[in-house]
This record gives C-alpha cells, sequence and structure tokens, in this order.
C-alpha cells in the first residue's frame, strides 16, 4: 500500500506519449538522456535571462525533442507571448545559436503557441509559484489556479503543495482537488507536474493532477 507511481509514465502507450522521440544503443542511452536534459535546461535557462522583471513567466508548457543522424529538432509549446515570440525570428535565431555552441550536431528550434496555456500543469504551476514569492496565501492562490483550470473546460484538478507553507516550524501538505482526478484509470488522460519553488523560508514543492479526458 502507498506505492506511487507516476500518472505520465503510468499511462505511456495509451493516452501519453514521450516528449523525446529517437533510438540509441543501450551503452549511449544515458549520453543521449543527459543531452536531452541539457537541451531542456539551456532553453529554460535563456529564457529566464531575457524575459520580463514584470510577467515572471517563463510560459514554457512542454518541449518535444525528435534526433536525426545530423540534426536535433526541439519544438517549444509555449503559453504566452514572451521575448521569444515578440522577437519572432530574431529571437528564436539568438536562442538556437545559444543552445547549439553547447552541441556537436545541428539544432533546429521552432515555437508553437498553445490555445489554452492554463489547461497545462507547468504553466499553472508557475502562476502558483509566482503568487508564494510575492507573499500571497497559499489557499487563495490554489483556488485562484483552480478557477482559471475551470475555464478551460477540463474535468477536475488536484493541487498540492509541501514543505514550510506560511513560514511556519514544521513542513506540512495541503491540498485542494475540484472535480474527478481518477489517478487509478489508465484510459483517463490525466496531465501532471512537479515544480519547486525557493521562498526565504525554504523549498516548497508544488504537484498539480489536470483530468482532461477519458478515451
Amino acid at each position: 500500500m502507498g506505492q506511487k507511481i507516476n500518472p505520465l509514465g503510468f499511462r505511456l502507450g495509451t493516452t501519453q506519449s514521450h516528449h523525446s522521440f529517437w533510438f540509441a544503443k543501450p551503452k549511449d542511452f544515458s549520453m543521449g538522456l543527459q543531452e536531452d536534459e541539457k537541451i531542456r535546461n539551456c532553453i529554460k535557462n535563456y529564457v529566464k535571462k531575457k524575459k520580463r522583471i514584470s510577467s515572471g513567466f517563463e510560459g514554457i508548457a512542454y518541449m518535444e525533442i525528435q534526433k536525426r543522424i545530423d540534426l536535433i529538432q526541439v519544438i517549444i509549446y509555449i503559453g504566452f507571448p514572451n521575448l521569444l515570440i515578440e522577437g519572432r525570428t530574431r529571437g528564436v535565431e539568438e536562442l538556437q545559436m545559444n543552445v547549439q555552441k553547447e552541441f556537436h550536431r545541428r539544432l533546429n528550434i521552432t515555437i508553437t503557441r498553445i490555445e489554452k496555456p492554463y489547461g497545462q500543469p507547468n504553466i499553472l504551476a508557475e502562476y502558483i509559484a509566482l503568487q508564494l514569492k510575492n507573499r500571497v496565501s497559499f489557499r487563495k492562490a490554489m483556488k485562484k489556479a483552480i478557477e482559471l483550470t475551470e475555464q478551460t473546460g477540463t474535468k477536475g484538478i488536484q493541487v498540492q503543495v509541501a514543505g514550510r507553507i506560511d513560514g511556519k516550524e514544521i513542513a506540512r501538505v495541503e491540498w485542494i482537488r475540484e472535480g474527478r482526478v481518477p489517478l487509478q484509470t489508465i484510459h483517463a488522460k490525466i496531465d501532471h507536474c512537479s515544480h519547486t519553488i525557493r521562498t526565504i523560508y525554504g523549498v516548497l514543492g508544488i504537484k498539480i493532477w489536470i483530468f482532461v479526458n477519458q478515451e
């Protein structure tokens, strides 16, 4: 009892698909995995440096990586028009050149806009993290996030915050659920993310589960 499993890994091949598409020999697999992580970190670090201070949002929902023999194709799915969109091709080219320095193969980056950004758990977790950094009450931030998600037509959402909430001496876990979130049903499409945020009291963890639909 009490065994936990990642909702995305649990549903691979049914309602979820991989965010990385490539093949490698068993001895080269770990190298490819590290390369994927390095690409994602380079892009996130670039966006953090270039984003406007007032917005506070990275706005990246997720990234897909497709590898060929001589080319790495990266598709960035974003929810809000940040510097990558405002600069149009110039911003994308600058990002591409910045990331290309770290890798030997040719890199191509494209950007796709998401229609309903608050239906994406990563963007929602960023929103909650920004509110907590601005000393907003965690319950107020969680309820507002749920309201924003309900407007996108999702069937259910669960938000969990853990750590020294509001600077209390003892760490605890607080969560709110609205609608249905059937985690044990494989055919239920669940979007999930884990996000960490550094506050003056310590590190808080945010987890979000969104029930999109059922096949």
